[in-house]
C-alpha cells in the first residue's frame, strides 16, 4: 500500500500533466466532489479551482440529469462514458452545449476524471481552418492577377503620356489626364494587394499606443463619429511590428466609421484573454483587441466573405482594408474574429502575447 507522501506527489504529478491540456478537465472524488479544475475549466466555467474546490459538481454546472446518470454509471460500474451536445447550465443562466467524456481513476482521493471540450469551439476551430486555406487561395489568386495587371498598366499610362503631348487640343488633353489617372489609381491599388506580406519589424510594443494612434487617425477622418476608450492598463507589451498593428486596427476602426456614415459610436476595447485556442495553437496568454460599433451591422451576405480582397459592402469601397488587417494580423500570429447584429459590430483580433526571446 503506498504511502501519503507518494500519494500525495502522484495526485501533485497527475494535475501538474493535466495543466497543459487545452481542453476543460475537472477531478471528482468519490462523493462527486470536485479536486481541480485544471486552467482549461477555469477558462471555459469562468471560475478559479480555489474557489469550488471541495464543493459538489453542480455549483460548477448546474443540473444535468444525462451527466448526473453517466457519472453514478461510471463511478460504480467503472465505465468511461461519453455525452454529445449536452445541455450545461453555468452559475449565471449561461448555456453551454458541451462534448464530455467521463472516465474512472483511482488515484488517492480522485475517482472521476471528466473533460469537457466546447462544441461552438470545436465549430470554430473547423471553421478557421477552412477559412484560411480559401483566403490562402485568394490572397495568392490576387497576388497574380496584381503582378500580370501591373505590366500592361505602365505600358498604357507611358502611352497616354506620350499621346498628349502630340495633342494641341486641351479638351483632347483632358481625356489623357483621365486615362493617366485611372491608371495611377489601378498602380496604387496594385501595390497594396502586393505590399500586404511585407517583412515584419517585431520590437516590444504596448498595445494602447497602437489604439490611441488609430483613434487620432479616425477622429480626424470622422470627427463626428464618437470613440469611446475602455482599456485594461494592466496588459503587458507584446511582440510585434508597431505600423503593422496600427494599419491591421485602423483598417477595421475605418470599416467601422464607414459603416455608420459619420454618426454613431465606436468603442475600443482590451482585455486579457488567458488559456485560449486560435490559430491552432494553445495560448497562456492573449490581448484581446475590440473594435465595437453600434451602426446597422454587416449585410448577412457578405458576411461569410468579409476578408476576402475585393469584397465590400460599401459602394466604391476596394475590399482591401479588412484582407490587409487580416494578413498582418496573421503575420504576428493571431487571428480577427467579427460578431455582428444589427446595432453591435465587433471585431476582435487577438494577438498571443510572447517576449523576444521566445
Amino acid at each position: 500500500m503506498p504511502d501519503i507522501d507518494t500519494t500525495q506527489r502522484s495526485i501533485e504529478d497527475l494535475c501538474a500533466g493535466l495543466g497543459l491540456l487545452a481542453s476543460a478537465v475537472v477531478l471528482l472524488d468519490d462523493a462527486k466532489r470536485i479536486r481541480y479544475l485544471n486552467p482549461g475549466a477555469e477558462n471555459l466555467f469562468e471560475v478559479s479551482h480555489r474557489k469550488l474546490a471541495g464543493f459538489p459538481l453542480a455549483e460548477l454546472i448546474g443540473q444535468s440529469p444525462e451527466l448526473d446518470a453517466s457519472i453514478e454509471n461510471a463511478l460504480y460500474n467503472n465505465w468511461s462514458y461519453t455525452g454529445h451536445d449536452l445541455q450545461v447550465e453555468r452559475p449565471g443562466g449561461e448555456v453551454l452545449r458541451l462534448d464530455c467524456t467521463v472516465s474512472p481513476v483511482d488515484e488517492g482521493s480522485l475517482r472521476l476524471l471528466l473533460e469537457f471540450r466546447p462544441i461552438d469551439a470545436q465549430l470554430r476551430v473547423a471553421r478557421e481552418e477552412q477559412l484560411a486555406q480559401q483566403q490562402k487561395a485568394n490572397r495568392e489568386l490576387m497576388r497574380n492577377l496584381a503582378h500580370e495587371i501591373k505590366n500592361p498598366l505602365g505600358g498604357i499610362r507611358g502611352s497616354a503620356q506620350l499621346l498628349a503631348r502630340e495633342l494641341s487640343d486641351p479638351a483632347l488633353r483632358e481625356y489623357t489626364e483621365v486615362i493617366i489617372a485611372e491608371a495611377d489609381r489601378l498602380q496604387d491599388l496594385m501595390n497594396r494587394l502586393l505590399s500586404a506580406r511585407a517583412m515584419t519589424r517585431p520590437a516590444l510594443i504596448n498595445a494602447h499606443d497602437v489604439l490611441e494612434r488609430v483613434r487620432r487617425l479616425v477622429r480626424a477622418e470622422f470627427p463626428a463619429v464618437s470613440i469611446r476608450r475602455d482599456y485594461d492598463t494592466s496588459l503587458p507589451e507584446l511582440m510585434g511590428d508597431r505600423e503593422q498593428l496600427i494599419q491591421a486596427i485602423l483598417n477595421i476602426a475605418r470599416n467601422s466609421a464607414q459603416a455608420l456614415e459619420g454618426q454613431g459610436e465606436i468603442v475600443l476595447r482590451t482585455r486579457a484573454a488567458r488559456q485560449v485556442t486560435f490559430a491552432k495553437r494553445r495560448h497562456k496568454l492573449a490581448l484581446e483587441l475590440q473594435v465595437i460599433d453600434n451602426g446597422p451591422g454587416i449585410p448577412e451576405a457578405i458576411r461569410h466573405t468579409l476578408f476576402y480582397p475585393l469584397v465590400s459592402g460599401r459602394e466604391g469601397g476596394s475590399g482591401l482594408g479588412l484582407s490587409i488587417a487580416q494578413t498582418f494580423v496573421e503575420q504576428h500570429q493571431g487571428m480577427i474574429e467579427v460578431d455582428s447584429r444589427p446595432g453591435r459590430t465587433c471585431f476582435t483580433v487577438l494577438l498571443p502575447v510572447t517576449t523576444a526571446e521566445s
